[in-house]
């Protein structure tokens, strides 16, 4: 691909909710500019963006694919993102890596809940946003009522500047409101070319062209003072209202047509060229990591970028995408990793299609460009000269709160697993792994089971290593509610030595989260002090398998107070056999319990799902301490409960808040396990036989 001029780029991340036909409009777009010669379907599995094994299954768009293209002598990077919540981290990191979204909408289906999420997430950014209503030849589509959702949702700004020509089965072409010609195929019905609007069409597109040119004028002084003149604007005058208004977020202009059947891609393409700002216009700023005095980055300024996207490749190695912000970079460069003070050398450097890679010679500063083997780079890293250091906002995840153990399914590849895993969080910031001491299970952190299920796939796929999930184990521990004094002598005799110990313990309950505490009472020697060793020890030994369902016991004050030895069989291993021993029978005469860790949570939900969200609580044996309004319509619903009701939580809330909610959570104290529910986990726990040892 030849070298463009940053005023000749133009970076553009397509967002939508899952099954807008967001994958398809990227086929047509490639295929309109020329990129590829036939176009892909997603369902056939032929797609150009949606090329991974796990894409093709699933048939959704799990990874943000880089589409880039050529038109009107202007290079198009596409960025295809997934459209489901199980993969947002894709789309957050590739929304800091354009300069204006394109919001795909099904016009059967208009706004849904990711919809709204993405548009927000390109708000937040200052994101320019261009919008295209897509399958207008779809069974119920209606591209009013989709505008009429789009601004009860997201505001006046919405303008259609195309409307369409018939809908459904009669969906037929596209009327230009800016031109004001209609848009019809030929008689073989495959070419589309400009032509008068059709007379029961006039008066509407006269309606839809003037709130249009009201809307351009609105965005910028002097046409806004000609229009108020009662001055006519031209065309030119039009389309630079619109420039400026989409440029500074006042406008979002609405295309339409069907990707399918191709129509109205063309134009959308014109329109990604003129309204899409190039990266001389937006201003990114970083800091200094030397000074911490903030930078903003012009194009002829050192080179500086950052990853937004990295791939692990069994063959190739690591991928990693950047958006260069300044600067250019060329093949055989030294690069300085600004977020890890590690310098690198690069050799190639390439653009991708899908898989497809195509290299080049050069990046100036607001390309996206691919780089193979960069072994310190990780996604979010700034990446500049050595002599201009700079550090970029870091990306915004949301929290992995969905966890499973996983282990190797087949025995021998523990050291494969590992790597992969280790590899897989490299690729997916929101993947995170983690070893819980207590159960001695590896867990997995996501977004969801579906996201884990993926990442199970590809470690299958790309390192030959199979998983097992299972849902974690909820580390349970026990305690005694009641004092007791207890008494156990270990006598063996075996010939020669014997096993002599003899001990009195005390076993007093201790308040939530006060541990384990030991001491001793011995007096006139009973137990000789060099034994008091061994008895703590053989106390801490117990108590790491509880006497009811084998869970660590905690919460216990011990005391020795008296005692017995022998000259010839007492030792260090008969003490501490005998205080084992001890700890378990005064366990069972302590009225012993079972005890549960608890969380705070706080969801975050719309206002009209709050009293669902507190119904659903109060039925997981939760505690509601409050709720409160926080704006745009979203409440925050504060709870306590215990984790073992909460371990698919985050399917249930997405469930109950058709995605909308979110929520947080963090370990407060355990608590007593009401009756009912210790006998169930004591009738498990010996059916699996749980051991913590």
């Amino acid at each position: 691909m030849k070298e463009y001029k940053s005023d000749k780029l133009r970076n553009i991340g397509i967002i939508a909710h899952g099954g807008a036909g967001k994958t398809s409009l990227a086929e047509a777009l490639l295929l309109n500019a020329g990129a590829v010669t036939r176009l892909g379907r997603v369902d056939d599995g032929t797609s150009t963006t949606d090329f991974e094994p796990e894409e093709v299954k699933r048939k959704v768009t799990i990874s943000t694919a880089l589409a880039p293209c050529e038109w009107n002598n202007c290079k198009l990077n596409f960025l295809d993102t997934p459209g489901y919540v199980d993969f947002v981290a894709e789309v957050k990191s590739s929304l800091r890596a354009v300069d204006a979204a394109l919001v795909v909408l099904c016009a059967a289906a208009g706004v849904e809940v990711e919809t709204e999420k993405v548009w927000q997430y390109a708000s937040e950014l200052s994101l320019p946003k261009l919008a295209f209503v897509n399958k207008m030849d779809r069974e119920n589509a209606d591209f009013d009522s989709v505008v009429t959702q789009m601004r009860n949702s997201f505001g006046l700004s919405i303008v259609p500047v195309q409307f369409p020509i018939g809908a459904q089965e009669t969906f037929r072409g596209i009327v230009d409101l800016i031109k004001m010609k209609a848009l019809l195929p030929d008689k073989s019905g495959t070419v589309y070319t400009e032509s008068a609007i059709p007379p029961e069409l006039k008066d509407k597109a006269a309606k839809a062209r003037l709130a249009l040119v009201e809307a351009a004028a609105e965005a910028d002084d002097d046409l806004l003072a000609k229009y108020l003149d009662g001055e006519e604007l031209a065309d030119t005058e039009v389309s630079a209202g619109l420039v400026k208004g989409v440029n500074e977020g006042k406008l979002c202009p609405v295309f339409c047509g069907a990707a399918a059947k191709n129509i109205g891609v063309k134009q959308l393409l014109d329109a990604v060229v003129s309204l899409v700002p190039s990266p001389t216009v937006r201003t990114v700023n970083g800091y200094n990591p030397r000074g911490k005095e903030t930078v903003t980055l012009k194009q002829d300024d050192p080179f500086a970028a950052m990853v937004f996207k990295t791939t692990a490749d069994p063959f190739v190695g690591r991928l990693s995408f950047l958006r260069v912000f300044s600067g250019q970079i060329k093949p055989d460069s030294v690069l300085y990793n600004a977020s890890r003070e590690k310098s690198e050398r690069i050799g190639h450097i390439f653009t991708m299609r899908g898989k497809h890679q195509e290299v080049m010679t050069v990046a100036n500063a607001g390309d996206i460009v691919v780089i193979s083997k960069m072994q310190e780079a990780k996604t979010g890293d700034s990446i500049c000269d050595k002599e201009h250091p700079v550090i970029f906002e870091p990306i915004k995840y949301p929290k992995p709160m969905f966890a499973v153990a996983v282990e190797a399914r087949n025995k021998g590849d523990e050291d494969k697993l590992g790597n992969a895993l280790h590899r897989m969080a490299d690729e997916d910031t929101t993947f995170v792994l983690e070893k819980n001491l207590e159960t001695h299970q590896l867990l997995a952190r996501g977004l969801s089971d579906m996201h884990l299920e993926v990442i199970a796939e590809r470690m299958k796929r790309k390192f030959g290593v199979e998983v097992k999930l299972s849902e974690p184990r909820i580390p349970f521990r026990e305690t005694i509610r009641s004092n007791v004094k207890v008494e156990y002598k270990h006598k063996k005799q075996s010939g020669g030595h014997g096993q002599y110990g003899h001990v009195h313990l005390e076993l007093t309950p201790l308040n939530t989260g006060a541990g384990f505490e030991f001491s001793e009472s011995v007096f006139g020697g009973a137990v000789p002090r060099q034994y008091f060793p061994a008895v703590e020890k053989g106390v801490r030994d117990a108590m790491v398998g509880g006497v009811l369902a084998g869970y660590p016991m905690t919460d216990i004050k011990v005391n020795l107070f008296d005692g017995s030895y022998h000259d010839v069989d007492s030792s260090e291993m008969a003490f501490k056999i005998a205080a084992s021993s001890a700890l378990r029978k005064g366990a069972l005469q302590g009225q012993p319990v079972i005890l549960e860790p608890v969380y705070g949570v706080e969801v975050t939900v719309p206002e009209a799902c709050m009293g669902d969200v507190i119904g659903d609580f109060n039925s997981r044996r939760g505690r509601i301490l409050g709720m409160e309004a926080v704006g745009n319509g979203l409440g925050v619903v504060k709870a306590q409960v215990p984790l073992a009701e909460i371990t698919r939580y985050t399917i249930d809330l997405r469930s109950m808040t058709q995605g909308r909610g979110s929520f947080d959570m963090n370990f407060l104290r355990y608590e007593e396990v009401p009756p009912r529910f210790a006998e169930n986990i004591i009738a498990v726990a010996k059916k699996d036989k749980v051991s913590f040892e």
